[in-house]
């Protein structure tokens, strides 16, 4: 487990009067306790890295102090069960597709229900799924991939960071909507799956942008298609799925904050409102783009009614994949 606290006068972050960070740190008439936000994974992953940038500038908005605290395992099902039973009211959880969406449909019993254990507070990035293949791949195109995988159904390879993560769900997706079928080779991990593209062992990986960019960047591999309906600002000149002729095939991988529903409504709207300025800032936005992320900043009722979306979406993903929950 990595803890940082975050002081919330940290010079490279202030912003500000003392007045005003005063102000904001009300919640009634009483200034706002030290916060939480739990991360359920790894340091320095996908969810570490919003959860730690977005963290120091609430910190100075609402002139508290903010703990990120890593409490990974378990497909992110520890650290979210932790987040499920706080009471202190001032915990939040760094989620995404996995915790709220995906493990449900993987998991029996469940030791959470992302519906009835948690309140949203704000989507906070979009990031965009991009196909790639090695470098020295004979597919230029996805339909060129797709092609192949039609001509000799189930010998295309394509390699995931696990069983019902989202780059095995995302391929499921692809072969849904172009009627075909394809290999899964599951990893532990998206970066052992890479050294096998990269080693020509398998035809495909699909998966985040950050985690997969700066590998197109170095010339190691080549990107088939982001799937999105517009071109991303990090890669303009990889096409979309749309553009390929697959419209339907939109896959985003996102990070969101939530709270436990046993939170105050004030915390959780004061929480909203800082993170949504915070996202607006243009140093915050310029450094998560430059990892191949949007900022968001949604309404908390807008990232529920996504989430309920997400859910459903990810649910036929994971019957195509033929996943028995455990």
């Amino acid at each position: 487990m990595r803890m940082l606290l975050i002081p919330c006068l940290a010079a490279s972050f202030a912003v500000g009067s003392l007045t005003t960070m005063g102000a904001l740190a009300q919640v009634g008439n009483r200034p706002m306790p030290p916060i939480k936000i739990i991360v359920p994974s790894t340091p320095g992953g996908g969810l570490d890295i919003p959860a730690r940038l977005i963290g120091a500038m609430v910190a100075t908005e609402l002139g508290t102090t903010v703990l990120v605290e890593n409490r990974a395992g378990a497909n992110g099902i520890i650290g979210t069960q932790e987040a499920a039973r706080a009471t202190d009211g001032y915990t939040f959880l760094m989620t995404s597709p996995a915790t709220m969406v995906i493990n449900q449909h993987v998991y029996k019993n469940l030791s959470y229900d992302p519906a009835k254990d948690f309140v949203p507070v704000t989507q906070t990035t979009s990031i965009a799924f991009i196909l790639v293949v090695n470098a020295t791949s004979p597919y230029k195109t996805l339909n060129d991939l797709v092609a192949a995988a039609k001509a000799k159904p189930g010998a295309i390879k394509y390699g995931s960071g696990g069983i019902g993560n989202m780059s095995h769900l995302a391929p499921e997706l692809v072969a849904g909507a172009t009627g075909t079928k394809m290999l899964h080779v599951p990893y532990k991990g998206e970066a052992p799956a890479l050294v096998d593209l990269m080693g020509s062992q398998l035809d495909f990986v699909f998966a985040t942008m950050p985690a997969l960019l700066p590998h197109v960047k170095s010339g190691k591999l080549r990107a088939l298609a982001v799937a999105q309906q517009k071109r991303s600002d990090a890669a303009p000149d990889v096409p979309t799925t749309a553009e390929a002729g697959w419209p339907t095939v939109i896959i985003t991988g996102w990070t969101g904050l939530v709270a436990a529903a046993s939170t105050s409504p004030a915390v959780v709207a004061k929480m909203h409102d800082a993170v949504v300025k915070v996202l607006a800032m243009p140093e915050v936005r310029q450094s998560l783009i430059a990892s191949g992320a949007e900022p968001v900043g949604s309404k908390a009722d807008q990232f529920g009614a996504f989430m309920k979306a997400e859910a459903a979406k990810m649910g036929t993903a994971v019957k195509r994949a033929g996943i028995t929950p455990e």
